[in-house]
């Protein structure tokens, strides 16, 4: 199994291996994206400066690639253990009291993330069906939703694996 970080100093909760593996595929995606929108960035700016015309659809290149990349971080952040944590609150508490805490963080986050899942689908959907389109170079918006929706399925396993784990630190 690999792990993952938790909030408790020192600590690690256990998370499958495929799903790590996963999370990091996704990552990776992710970081390609961002690689992606520095290289167009780069290139527009550098053509606006020289040719005076940057490239066209620059700025949807970047809002879809940025979309993209935000979704596919989120489960790495989940796995391991990089959402903010106000400790301040945990300070004169118990492990066992702040593992609890952590497994309440996790149910909120997996609610909100099979939440977003669900409403990101239907949103998906009515893009396809409108056949919604970015404004210069016409591309099919919901053609991220590709990568978008498996990204939000990984972050609510993630968000319930997380939980599991948290759970079961609470018995020992």
């Amino acid at each position: 199994m690999a792990l993952s970080d938790t909030t408790m100093e020192g600590e690690r909760a256990a998370l499958p291996g495929w799903l790590m593996r996963l999370v990091r595929v996704f990552a990776g995606i992710g970081g390609a994206a961002l690689v992606a929108i520095m290289l167009v960035t780069v290139a527009s700016v550098t053509l606006r400066g020289l040719l005076g015309r940057p490239i066209p659809g620059d700025y949807e290149l970047v809002e879809l690639g940025s979309a993209i990349a935000i979704f596919c971080f989120l489960p790495w952040c989940q796995a391991t253990g990089g959402n903010v944590v106000v400790d301040f609150f945990t300070q004169g508490v118990g492990p066992r009291a702040t593992r609890a805490l952590d497994a309440l963080g996790d149910l909120i986050w997996l609610l909100i993330a099979a939440l977003l899942l669900w409403r990101l689908t239907l949103g998906g959907i009515e893009m396809h069906e409108y056949d919604e389109q970015t404004m210069v170079l016409r591309l099919p918006v919901w053609w991220s939703f590709f990568i978008v929706l498996p990204a939000m399925t990984l972050l609510v396993a993630t968000c319930a694996a997380t939980l599991i784990a948290h759970l079961r630190g609470m018995r020992t």
